[in-house]
């Protein structure tokens, strides 16, 4: 079975894993040893200003936007994405305000987002979807002119760059996962890079809300000025990550390749475009019947997904909004791998196989 992620480990994960296990010092709420190894190394890797590191991208978000006041206020958000980037602005007591996404990158709708700003908007999240980045220099121009913080899902995007640089130096906040699927992948983990003008002060708020709201500890002795949550990361999942990222834009070149193979090769108009600053986490294409064409491709060997349903269709998000663009695109949509533990047979099989059932089914 080629499945749609996998991991790429060596043997110096192993190594690194095994160190830390026998050290018997697993994890530290105060982020020492490992944990702050990884965040100056990303800090370093992403030239942001401040990075913290926490145990997951949902914690990321979370954590990155409770910086604004987003209670009773609005936060805008596109649909298509996984479930936390909206959770995130709910746990904040902020309401999500869903928008359109772009029909050739499925990254936000800069027209939409401008036509849901009011004066009710507190915060914009978008996500940069499958590790392509949105339009960067537009979106803060739109931010800029209104006054709105900005964060960065980058969940997908470890890596990937703008205009030359990588992806989290952009924006007040910028959200990474590290969850085991992605392209630097840890057992647990995610990480917030923040470049405002007060990223210190943030960056030292952050550190205490991410260990249920402990500060100012000396010795044994510690305050809790503000409810936190635990959302520390431990020292296995840092450890793992240091080894991760001195190969990550090695990884992401061979995701890269395998894309542009996919862009020149599969015969289905509807797919992801070829980006050298795209990240690949996975690649997209659009199906008319995706029931059909998963159970082929599974009875093929080949596992597929579906990123995302979106969200505004979901029971516990439901308000009567519509967008046609999202909805038919969330109908349409499946997920083939990209990760680089794919061989030139596995890939060719894949290729192969889509454009079979496309011809042979219309798919």
């Amino acid at each position: 079975m080629i499945k749609l992620f996998e991991p790429h480990i060596s043997n110096e994960e192993l190594k690194s894993v095994t160190s830390v296990l026998k050290s018997k010092f697993w994890a530290s709420g105060s982020g020492i040893n490992n944990v702050k190894k990884f965040e100056n190394k990303f800090c370093n890797y992403t030239k942001s200003k401040q990075c913290i590191a926490v145990n997951s991208g949902s914690a990321a978000l979370h954590l990155a936007l409770s910086l604004f006041n987003v209670r009773n206020k609005e936060v805008i958000v596109p649909s298509l994405t996984f479930v936390s980037s909206v959770s995130s602005i709910v746990h904040n007591g902020g309401k999500p305000v869903f928008v359109e996404i772009n029909s050739s990158n499925l990254c936000i709708d800069l027209h939409d987002l401008e036509r849901k700003i009011s004066k009710k908007t507190a915060a914009i999240i978008y996500v940069d979807f499958a590790g392509m980045p949105s339009n960067i220099s537009e979106i803060r121009k739109i931010a800029q002119k209104n006054h709105i913080p900005v964060i960065e899902d980058a969940a997908h995007s470890a890596g990937a760059t703008y205009n030359g640089g990588k992806i989290g130096q952009h924006h007040d906040a910028v959200c990474f996962s590290f969850h085991p699927v992605k392209n630097l992948a840890m057992p647990t983990g995610g990480a917030i890079c923040l470049n405002g003008k007060n990223s210190t002060n943030q960056t030292k708020l952050l550190r205490s809300l991410r260990w249920c709201g402990i500060s100012d500890r000396i010795g044994y002795n510690y305050d809790v000025k503000s409810l936190g949550w635990n959302y520390y990361m431990n020292e296995i999942s840092a450890a793992v990550g240091l080894v991760q990222l001195k190969k990550l834009d090695k990884i992401n070149k061979i995701r890269k390749n395998i894309a542009k193979r996919y862009s020149k090769e599969i015969e289905i108009e509807n797919k992801m475009v070829f980006s050298k600053d795209c990240s690949y986490h996975f690649y997209w294409i659009r199906v008319k019947n995706r029931n059909k064409f998963i159970k082929k491709m599974l009875e093929n060997g080949i596992e597929t997904g579906i990123h995302y349903k979106p969200v505004h269709k979901m029971s516990y998000f439901q308000n009567g909004i519509k967008l046609p663009i999202t909805e038919k695109i969330g109908d349409e949509i499946v997920t083939i791998p990209t990760h680089p533990n794919l061989s030139k047979t596995n890939i060719d099989k894949i290729v192969n196989t889509i454009n079979k059932l496309h011809k042979k089914y219309g798919i």
